[in-house]
C-alpha cells in the first residue's frame, strides 16, 4: 500500500481519537495517507467520526479498535488483537485521558491514574514489539504542564477512590506518570528502534473536561485561556511526523517547543513507577 505522497503507507494509532485533540490528530494522519486506527471506548461514538474522516481526507484506511483504558483487561485485549494481526505500528499517539472526574477504575485504581497512566501502560507495553518493528517509529504520550503541580507519586496511594473534590491533584499525578512513562520507554528502547516524546498540547477545550459541571465550563475556558482542539494537536503531530526533534527522544515538548519537565521526573522515580506498574498489571 502507498500513501498520497507515493511512499509506503504507515500505520498510525491514536487513543481517544473520536473527540478533541485525538480526532484532529487522527484526521491529519489520515490526510497524510496513513492507515489510521482509532482506539476508543465507544464504537457508537467512533463510527460516525471514522465516516467523517474518510469523507474529509479521501483515505478509506481508517478503522476502529475497542479500547477502554479504565479496564486493564480491555487494554490487554486491544493489544492482543493487534499482536495477532502482526502488522507493525509506525506511530502511536497515547492521547486519551480524563480530568476533573472522581472515582476508580475497574481494577481499583484512582480514576485519573488508572485511566491516564495504567491503561496506557498496559496497552503500549503490550504493543511495544509492534512499535519496534515499525519504520521510523514514534510513541507520543500526551501529558500536560499540570504535571509540574505534582510533588511526586505516592505509589501506596494510587489505589482507591479519588480523594480530592476536584480531582485535579490526582490529574496532575497521572500526568507526571505520563512523563515518567515516556522517559522510561526511551531508556529501555534504543533510539534507532523508537523515538519517544511526552507533550503538553496547551490548555485545550476538549472532552477531557467533561466531568466539570456544564454551567462552569465557559468560565473555566475563559480563566484557563483554552484554545481550540486544532491548535492542541500541533505538538502531537510535530512529534509524530517531523524530524525536528529527532535527537531528543525521551524529551518533553510544550506547545510545540522542547521544555524541561518537572525536576520531580527523575530516572529513579520513572524506574520505580515502571516496576510497580508491571507488578500491578501482572496481578490484574
Amino acid at each position: 500500500a502507498v500513501n498520497s505522497s507515493g511512499g509506503a503507507r504507515r500505520t498510525s494509532l491514536v487513543t481517544g481519537a473520536n473527540t478533541g485533540i485525538g480526532r484532529v490528530t487522527a484526521t491529519e494522519l489520515a490526510r497524510r495517507g496513513d492507515r489510521v486506527i482509532l482506539a476508543c471506548r465507544s464504537e457508537a461514538k467512533t463510527r460516525p467520526v471514522i465516516r467523517e474522516i474518510v469523507a474529509e481526507t479521501g483515505n478509506e484506511a481508517v478503522e476502529f479498535l475497542p479500547l477502554d483504558l479504565g479496564d486493564l483487561k480491555s487494554a490487554r485485549r486491544a493489544a492482543d488483537s493487534l499482536n495477532e494481526r502482526g502488522n507493525p505500528i509506525d506511530v502511536l499517539v497515547a492521547n486519551a485521558g480524563l480530568a476533573g472526574q472522581r472515582g476508580q477504575t475497574r481494577q481499583g485504581f484512582e480514576l485519573a491514574f488508572g485511566t491516564n497512566h495504567m491503561g496506557h501502560f498496559a496497552f503500549v507495553t503490550g504493543v511495544l514489539d509492534l512499535l519496534r518493528a515499525g519504520t521510523d517509529s514514534r510513541l507520543v504520550v500526551v501529558s500536560s504542564d499540570a504535571h509540574y503541580d505534582a510533588k511526586g507519586i505516592d505509589l501506596g496511594r494510587v489505589r482507591g477512590r479519588t480523594r480530592t473534590v476536584t480531582g485535579l491533584r490526582e490529574y496532575a499525578t497521572s500526568k507526571l506518570a505520563n512523563v515518567l512513562f515516556a522517559q522510561e520507554v526511551a531508556r529501555r528502547v534504543p533510539d534507532e528502534e523508537l523515538w519517544v516524546g511526552a507533550v503538553h498540547p496547551g490548555v485545550i477545550a476538549t472532552d477531557v473536561w467533561r466531568g466539570v459541571p456544564r454551567p462552569a465550563r465557559p468560565a473555566l475556558r475563559k480563566v484557563l485561556k483554552m484554545k481550540p482542539p486544532a491548535e492542541g494537536a500541533t505538538t502531537s503531530l510535530t512529534c509524530a511526523t517531523s524530524d525536528v526533534w529527532a535527537d531528543r527522544s525521551g524529551g518533553y515538548f510544550s506547545e510545540n517547543e522542547p521544555k524541561d519537565p518537572s525536576p520531580v521526573a527523575t530516572p529513579e522515580l520513572a524506574a520505580r513507577l515502571w516496576d510497580y506498574s508491571q507488578e500491578w498489571l501482572a496481578g490484574a
